[in-house]
């Protein structure tokens, strides 16, 4: 199963919401299970951060974790490393990608933001995640 259009929109507009509320610009993707866009959302951020949140979202969404946790992994891969991270088109496996599940913990696509620091992406991208309940 994959994450719906209308999930994905609440999703996105509970993590713009957030970042609001900490008046951070950023841009927030939202990807189904196969890490294909769905929605996409700028709030006064850089363009240069919009390829971060699609790549962020893809990450977690393709493997099914966390980018951040994604990228706990690559580190331990010494020189696999390379080329995990270019694989399927890049990865970006910094805080921000958040999966996103069902009611039954499948995970049915991601969100992930990027403009503020590693770790206010990844509040934004988690109150995506439970907004698009």
């Amino acid at each position: 199963m994959n994450i719906t259009y209308d999930q994905a929109a609440r999703a996105l507009s509970a993590a713009i919401a957030k970042a609001k509320e900490l008046n951070i610009p950023v841009s927030v993707a939202v990807v189904d299970a196969g890490g294909h866009p769905v929605a996409f959302g700028r709030w006064n951020s850089v363009y240069g951060v919009a390829d971060f949140a699609v790549k962020k979202a893809k990450t977690a969404a393709m493997f099914g974790v966390d980018s951040d946790v994604m990228g706990n992994i690559i580190a331990g891969a010494g020189l696999n490393g390379y080329g995990m991270i270019n694989a399927n088109g890049g990865l970006l496996t910094i805080a921000g990608g958040v999966t996103i599940k069902d009611k039954n913990g499948n995970v049915i696509g991601a969100i992930a933001s990027s403009g503020g620091t590693p770790e206010q992406d990844k509040e934004i991208a988690m109150a995506g995640a439970h907004g698009g309940d």
